[in-house]
Parts: structure tokens; C-alpha cells; sequence
């Protein structure tokens, strides 16, 4: 437990390291929340939404404002996004979902870590 307490404190602070612009994150929202041609109005509507509640997570976030704009910031954002957001069609077990998915390694939070470590 120690060593993986030690390696996972490493690596926050590599992600702190990694700085990020406006830009990068607006883009790599747009990776992670994409918008094809064929959408509907409604389909683009809702993707939209997604992206404002992200970007609200990065930006606006009360608990990462003193975290300065950067990797950790991000993958912080994305998982806080992907883990507690509200979702549009509530089942009966939508919270045991959630957990699975973030259990089995949640695949918006991995690629957001992917896009911030190549950055």
C-alpha cells in the first residue's frame, strides 16, 4: 500500500507538471465529447451540454481553483464529470453502473489521461 501510495503521489505531481491552455483543454473536450455531422439538433443540443458541464468542471470548479490550469486539473475535471454526473435517463441501478465502469477503469477518465500525458 505504501508503494503504491508513493507512485500515485508521483504521478499527480507528473500531471501537475504537464501545463495546459485554454485551447488544449477546449480541444481535448471536443475529443472526448465529439460532435459528428449527423447529428440531430437535439443530439448536438445535448452534446453541447456535456461540453459546457465539462468545461464547468475544468474552469469553475471550487475545488481545483487553486490547482493552477494543468494535467491533474484535467484527468480531476474529466473524472469528476464521468463519475458524478447526473445521467439523462436515471435506471434503478445507475450508481452500481457507474462504479463498475470506474472500477473496470472508466474509459472517458483513460483517455483524458492519455490525451494529458502525450501533451
Amino acid at each position: 500500500a505504501d508503494e503504491y501510495m508513493t507512485a500515485l503521489g508521483q504521478e499527480f505531481e507528473n500531471l501537475r507538471k504537464i501545463k495546459l491552455s485554454e485551447k488544449q483543454v477546449l480541444d481535448y473536450i471536443k475529443i472526448l465529447l465529439p460532435m459528428e455531422e449527423n447529428y440531430s439538433l437535439l443530439q448536438k443540443r445535448g452534446v453541447e451540454k456535456l461540453r459546457a458541464d465539462m468545461k464547468m468542471r475544468y474552469f469553475d470548479a471550487p475545488d481545483l481553483k487553486d490547482v493552477g490550469n494543468n494535467g491533474y486539473r484535467f484527468v480531476n475535471a474529466v473524472s469528476d464529470f464521468a463519475t458524478h454526473s447526473t445521467p439523462r435517463r436515471k435506471t434503478a441501478n445507475y450508481k452500481e453502473n457507474i462504479f463498475a465502469r470506474t472500477a473496470d477503469g472508466n474509459p472517458m477518465i483513460d483517455r483524458a489521461y492519455q490525451l494529458v500525458k502525450a501533451a
